[in-house]
């Protein structure tokens, strides 16, 4: 039997993100994201927005990409994001000796849809090194590292280590 566990999700942080180490050297990065449902009202016939409020866990990987690290950086309550992940399924005994379960999104990748602000703050409120240049219509809607070639952003990936126009300061996507 296939199996096909893969979540995609547009919405907005509800919370900065929190990190923590663990004795290992790894990271993880937790924040709370929202995305609307709609559902039609019977009563009024109109279309109501229904908030799911989903947990998202990013990890640094010792091989790819330090998600966690991004997250820290990039990553402020209210900005919207699209997010790409798996489900996972949490168990614990909580302080008081109940089993408690959850289900949380594990992040896989995740693509900048907002606007940079120009006040010059970098990994603040908006504050992404890349600018978006066309609108969220004319582009795949598939995460991916920002790109160049018309729907994405307007800086290319930095260089492969080793190639000529990298530097040191690229976001390494």
């Amino acid at each position: 039997m296939a199996n096909l566990n893969k979540v995609m999700l547009i919405g907005r942080l509800t919370r900065d993100p929190e990190e923590r180490s663990f004795p290992s050297g790894g990271k993880v990065a937790n924040f709370g994201f929202a995305v609307n449902n709609r559902k039609k009202n019977q009563s009024t016939g109109q279309w109501d927005e229904e908030p799911v409020f989903v947990d998202i866990k990013a990890f640094n990987r010792e091989t790819g990409r330090k998600l966690a690290d991004l997250v820290m950086q990039y990553m402020r309550k209210g900005n919207q994001f699209y997010l790409e992940g798996h489900l996972t399924f949490e168990q614990w005994t909580s302080q008081e000796g109940q089993k408690r379960t959850a289900l949380k999104v594990i992040l896989d990748d995740f693509q900048f849809l907002e606007p940079r602000r120009d006040d010059g703050g970098g990994g603040g409120e908006g504050g992404s090194r890349y600018q978006r240049s066309a609108p969220a219509s004319s582009r795949p809607a598939m995460a991916s590292p920002p790109m160049d070639e018309g729907g994405g952003y307007d800086e290319p990936h930095p260089a492969p280590q080793g190639a000529e126009g990298g530097s040191d300061t690229d976001i390494p996507f």
